[in-house]
């Protein structure tokens, strides 16, 4: 058998408290992660480096007479 002590009421309060302001602060890290992907996504699109690897950049045409 398993005969714990149950913790004080108070101190788990204090600690689901500090949890959730944990779990907050994760959840901001997380967006700006995000917004920083996105911003990151959006500069790589814009590259005109880019743009020559995928292919979309006009082609120079030859005039062959």
């Amino acid at each position: 058998m398993n005969n714990k002590p149950i913790p004080d009421p108070e101190k788990v309060k204090k600690t689901v408290r500090e949890l959730k302001a944990l779990c907050r602060q994760f959840d901001l890290l997380n967006f700006q992660l995000d917004e920083l992907t996105a911003y990151v996504d959006a500069e790589i699109r814009k590259s005109p480096l880019t743009a020559y690897r995928l292919g979309k950049t006009p082609q120079p045409t030859i005039d062959r007479d």
